[in-house]
């Protein structure tokens, strides 16, 4: 199978973690495990004990307290090297924007995790930026004195992030919902909102306007980059019902005619619906990176869903990995054993051809990713 583009992730501690910090990685919940039980005991932490020890000397499935015990004896920086390079991805798209909150319980602060060039260095590989829309707009707010000179600041900061950014992501979902008005807001709807919210917003104070939220799509938009947007599971800031990306229908046939490619993050547990989508429209694509992660020994299984309806030129690979390296080995080593597995079965049935069968894992794995980002790496 073909090197990976990995067109969703994150930095990855650049300290020592304890095991409450560790274990705080291996969930998307904002609270340690309930008393008497461990974040290990699901189906992404038996995956790290699968895939990850033997890449530290290790043998498969070791007890949790020798896998960290080896963390702490190698150190981070080589634990980080051995296990990025042991993933395959030969190109990261990183999502720079989170800067802690809910669902990373004790782990590092923003500034511990590696930029994109790091990440690189350290994975022996290339990367670009994927800039957080909502990161933009509190960083203007910050510097600004007025609803104007917001909106003037915030444009420009869209217009300088384009020069230079493989694509956007916007976290509405969390920020809001799906479930937002469809159409670009006019002009005095946006500078009423800005007003509104600089009134009542302390410094530091996180964008949640629906007004502004959809003015800053639509921004995004204007610039012709790739546009990722989380839907489906996440920490327990998101309501997951209005996290359904079949609640974007209406926005992705606004945004249709600008030609804006519009990547549907996760999905779980609406992949399907994501699927649906990226083979009705045009501009839309799909990925199960976060979910193939915690779905673990059963990441077949989600896959196939995804692969019933999705056109195979509009699935793209991500882990989503955020915090350990072990979550780009695990997200990696997952997604090939799946794919993997349902090529070789739907090959020995005759359904595919073996020659068909490795151009669309070639598609999915790196080519897909390249095409939509325009990638040059």
């Amino acid at each position: 199978m073909p090197p990976l583009v990995d067109h969703h992730c994150h930095g990855v501690a650049r300290s020592a973690l304890d095991a409450a910090a560790f274990e705080s990685f291996l969930t998307e919940s904002d609270a340690p495990a309930a008393p008497g039980t461990t974040s290990f005991d699901t189906q992404l932490g038996f995956a790290v004990r699968r895939w990850c020890p033997p890449l530290l000397g290790l043998e498969p499935h070791c007890p949790p307290a020798h896998y960290l015990a080896r963390r702490r004896e190698l150190g981070p920086a080589e634990v980080t090297r051995r296990l990025l390079r042991a993933t395959g991805i030969a190109a990261y798209l990183v999502d720079t924007g989170p800067r802690g909150g809910p669902g990373k319980g004790p782990g590092p602060g923003p500034g511990d995790l590696t930029p994109a060039q790091d990440l690189a260095a350290l994975g022996g590989a290339t990367a670009r930026e994927i800039v957080r829309l909502e990161l933009l707009a509190e960083d203007a707010a910050d510097a600004a004195r007025t609803a104007e000179s917001f909106l003037d600041g915030l444009a420009e900061a869209v217009r300088g992030a384009a020069r230079t950014a493989a694509g956007f992501k916007s976290v509405i979902a969390y920020r809001y919902g799906l479930d937002f008005a469809p159409g670009p807001p006019g002009p005095g709807e946006v500078r009423e909102a800005a007003r509104r919210w600089l009134a009542g917003r302390a410094p530091g104070g996180r964008l949640t306007d629906p007004v502004l939220l959809r003015h800053l799509l639509w921004s995004a938009a204007g610039t012709g980059l790739p546009l990722q947007l989380h839907t489906g599971f996440g920490d327990p800031d998101v309501t997951l019902h209005r996290a359904d990306p079949l609640l974007l229908t209406d926005f992705v046939r606004a945004v249709r005619p600008t030609g804006c490619p519009l990547i549907l993050l996760h999905g779980y547990p609406y992949h399907r619906g994501a699927a649906y989508l990226a083979s009705a429209y045009p501009h839309v694509y799909a990925d199960v990176g976060l979910a193939l992660s915690h779905a673990g020994a059963r990441a077949g299984a989600v896959l196939a869903e995804v692969l019933e309806l999705v056109p195979f030129g509009k699935l793209l690979f991500s882990t989503d990995a955020y915090g350990l390296p072990e979550l780009y080995v695990v997200g990696a080593r997952l997604f090939r054993e799946a794919l993997t597995g349902l090529l070789a079965g739907w090959t020995a049935a005759g359904a595919w051809s073996h020659g068909d069968a490795a151009r669309v894992a070639a598609m999915i794995c790196a080519d897909n990713a390249r095409r939509v980002y325009r990638l040059e790496m």
